[in-house]
């Protein structure tokens, strides 16, 4: 179909990348720790956004685009490293505004804002870009009649995969932080520790 091969295993592959942690999981469970499932979601459904933006990027050639300028693959990879790190800089000096059924004080965001931040989280990090380029492809035949139809129809399937997963996550958390309580000064700790692991992620990602 659409000349897409071995779709088992693209669908089996992609579940297990999705699985893998990063800055969108820790996201996640952040917001679902703190502000329960609906916050968790939100997050996801950002996420979800920021993927069909590098979807419809690669199948258009925007990412081609990207993989062969050094320079703009570096302006782009140095903002999103900017802008984790900015989010570990805000978590790790936030003052308890609001303290969860955990113990974790952070402050509660409006969900649009919730939103952007997980677009972000992911729209900038032009690796994801690079891999969709680079994993999606091995999938589609040379002969494929369509070949941008059938990136976007792999892309719709690894980001309903992801949604999957991600949704495990926030309801896990936001379960986990309903049942266990923390104190606050273990909760002020646990935040700081999420701040920093958003720092080293953001230091990273620049290094890299």
């Amino acid at each position: 179909m659409f000349g897409i091969h071995d779709l088992a295993l693209f669908v089996v592959s992609g579940l297990l990348l999705n699985m893998m942690p990063g800055p969108d999981s820790l996201l996640i469970m952040l917001r679902s720790g703190s502000q329960g499932w609906r916050a968790g979601s939100v997050a996801t459904l950002g996420i979800g956004t920021g993927v069909m933006v590098h979807v419809l990027a690669a199948a258009l050639g925007l990412s081609a685009l990207l993989s062969a300028s050094a320079e703009l693959f570096t302006v782009i990879k140095l903002v999103g490293a900017l802008y984790l790190i900015y989010l570990g800089i805000s978590l790790f000096r936030q003052q308890s505004t609001m303290v969860d059924s955990a113990g974790v004080s952070l402050r509660a965001l409006s969900y649009g804002r919730i939103y952007w931040q997980g677009v972000l989280t992911n729209v900038l990090n032009p690796k994801v870009a690079l891999f969709f380029l680079a994993f999606v492809p091995q999938f589609i035949a040379p002969d494929a009649p369509d070949k941008a139809l059938a990136f976007i129809l792999l892309g719709c399937i690894f980001n309903l995969n992801g949604m999957i997963w991600c949704h495990f996550l926030v309801f896990s958390t936001a379960y986990a932080s309903h049942k266990v309580r923390l104190s606050q000064h273990v909760g002020r700790w646990l935040n700081r520790t999420i701040g920093a692991l958003f720092v080293v992620l953001g230091v990273r990602l620049a290094c890299n």
